[in-house]
């Protein structure tokens, strides 16, 4: 019974996560009560949502008022906007759930980046000052929360764009408002994909909330499937190279070989694939226990043979709701907006000064100006323009969602000029229409090699830190002593291969393995999940290993 306590109270230190037993206690009570309520689908969106509210409760305590806040907040604006009958009130009031939203987001998430940035250029020294907190602690005898300091709440970047999402779609027409504020709030709130997707967009969920619950054999053992591949791919691959090998080099990079530190980067691309798409295979599985379908999120993305390619199978979720609500809205492939041109001028004023001076900010922008007037007169050259900038501004700000740094930037303008590079490589390039084996490989290859390497701005804990590890590779790669780094960390690379090579087998040969499984009788998936249960609990870290995205 004080185990039970323990896992439905809230503790900063056991906070409750899929690769710990005490989440699989957790849900085994949560999933007996559902199948009692799941056929009354009043009560069933009522359970979810306190089950969610406590989820969340039990991962960020307090913090469960700014997701109430959100919750409230849009689903009566999402039912002015569908009462409205005027146009620009609609606008007005999608504008108002967008201002609320991104507000909401950039106080708790980029307070401190955007001081920073205004302190560098200015010259100034502003410190940031928690006044939501102040204001909270004079409602209490007790000061509840810390006013010098602004903690990011678990989840905000992804129920943030959920609830943009359903604004947004009532007003397109997509959708109607719920009436019930606990259907919204179940939509909202879902516990499996709250703290870290995949994003849900409302046109998508919205329908289910109401439908009538059956789970077939099927879909059963699709979940379980799904969630002992999460499993895996977290506690196998990510958490046991993060840990026996990647962590060491990357604090202190400068301690170890070019080749070692590059070999961390090839292992970095594995965990954060394992890490991320685990939890979401996981989230998926559960989900769909529940009668409930997620959208998938990743699709074997080191296949990618282009950056474009990539992003169409990495974080697919983000990547998707970027490219239909940001990409488009602001011109797409077609023409540029005021937003579009007053975006990218100021960001190359405040870019390029952030790592140089006025005198090359002006030029720079002087020399974004001439294109602008270029464009006035060659329609030709103004496509070319408009979509290359509105490229390099969804990529910009999805690189800005994942972190509050310039170097998340820089890593988002890294994979747009990517893009756009091969928009115009691809007309000159000569395997782009050759179906050879060695022209597949050859275009994979480059295509992970760049997504690897950029990702130093990803995984590099500040600017000094990314230095140091081009320093290494640039000064002191010591090829003599490859083989010695090989043969010390001969278990991380196997591990290492293994994962690979799963990733890159040929979707008939994983989807025979699913079926496989799916098809299997009751006791010989019992066999499996003991197996795999064993296999994770062996390789389990000894210090504790947080899902990475749970940071944004």
């Amino acid at each position: 019974m004080n185990r039970l306590f323990d896992i439905f109270s809230f503790s900063e230190d056991f906070p409750l996560i899929f690769t710990q037993a005490n989440f699989w206690i957790f849900f085994s009570v949560v999933y007996f009560l559902y199948a009692i309520v799941y056929s009354k689908k009043s009560l069933r969106s009522a359970y979810l949502f306190a089950i969610s509210l406590l989820f969340y409760y039990k991962t960020s305590g307090l913090f469960i008022g700014i997701l109430l806040f959100s919750t409230v907040n849009d689903f009566f604006l999402g039912k002015a906007i569908y009462n409205s009958k005027s146009i620009a009130v609609q606008k007005g009031l999608v504008a108002i759930s967008v201002i609320i939203n991104l507000g909401t987001l950039c106080y708790f998430k980029y307070a401190y980046f955007f001081t920073d940035s205004y302190n560098y250029l200015f010259q100034t020294d502003y410190e940031v000052i928690n006044y939501l907190a102040h204001w909270a602690n004079t409602w209490g005898a007790v000061d509840y929360f810390t006013v010098d300091k602004i903690i990011l709440p678990v989840g905000i970047s992804f129920y943030t764009f959920q609830t943009i999402s359903y604004s947004v779609d009532i007003y397109r027409k997509q959708i109607k408002p719920l009436d019930s504020i606990l259907d919204f709030g179940f939509f909202v709130s879902f516990f499996p994909q709250l703290v870290a997707g995949p994003i849900v967009r409302a046109a998508d969920f919205v329908p289910q909330i109401r439908k009538d619950i059956t789970i077939t054999k099927q879909e059963f053992g699709r979940a379980t499937f799904m969630i002992l591949k999460g499993l895996i791919k977290k506690m196998l691959f990510a958490d046991y190279i993060a840990a026996n090998f990647m962590d060491r080099v990357f604090d202190v990079p400068e301690m170890f070989s070019g080749f070692t530190n590059i070999m961390a980067m090839f292992g970095y691309s594995l965990q954060i694939y394992g890490d991320f798409s685990g939890y979401t295979d996981i989230a998926i599985g559960l989900a769909l226990l529940m009668g409930y379908k997620l959208p998938v999120n990743f699709n074997s993305p080191y296949k990618a043979i282009h950056c474009g390619d990539f992003w169409k199978r990495w974080h697919i979720s983000l990547s998707s709701w970027l490219k239909d609500y940001l990409y488009i809205p602001i011109g797409g492939n077609r023409n540029g907006t005021i937003f579009s041109y007053t975006f990218i001028l100021i960001f190359t004023f405040l870019g390029v000064f952030a790592v140089s001076n006025y005198m090359i900010a002006l030029l720079a922008i002087s020399g974004v100006g001439v294109l602008l007037i270029i464009t006035l007169f060659s329609p030709k050259m103004a496509k070319h323009f408009n979509t290359n900038v509105n490229i390099s501004i969804t990529m910009l700000i999805g690189g800005l969602w994942h972190g509050a740094s310039w170097k998340y930037v820089i890593w988002g303008g890294l994979n747009g000029l990517g893009i756009i590079t091969y928009k115009y490589w691809r007309k000159i390039s000569p395997y782009e229409d050759s179906k050879a084996w060695y022209a597949l490989l050859w275009r994979i290859g480059i295509t992970f090699v760049f997504i690897t390497f950029t990702r130093i701005y990803f995984r590099g804990n500040s600017m000094d830190h990314i230095d140091r590890f081009y320093q290494q590779v640039i000064t002191n790669m010591d090829w003599p002593n490859a083989l010695a780094v090989l043969w010390e960390y001969r278990l991380v690379f196997i591990v290492m291969a293994i994962g690979y090579i799963t990733h890159w087998l040929p979707y008939r040969t994983k989807g025979w393995i699913e079926n496989k499984f799916i098809q299997s009788n009751i006791v010989l998936k019992g066999v499996v999940v003991f197996v795999v249960a064993i296999i994770c609990y062996q390789t389990y870290a000894a210090d504790f290993q947080p899902f990475i995205y749970f940071q944004f």
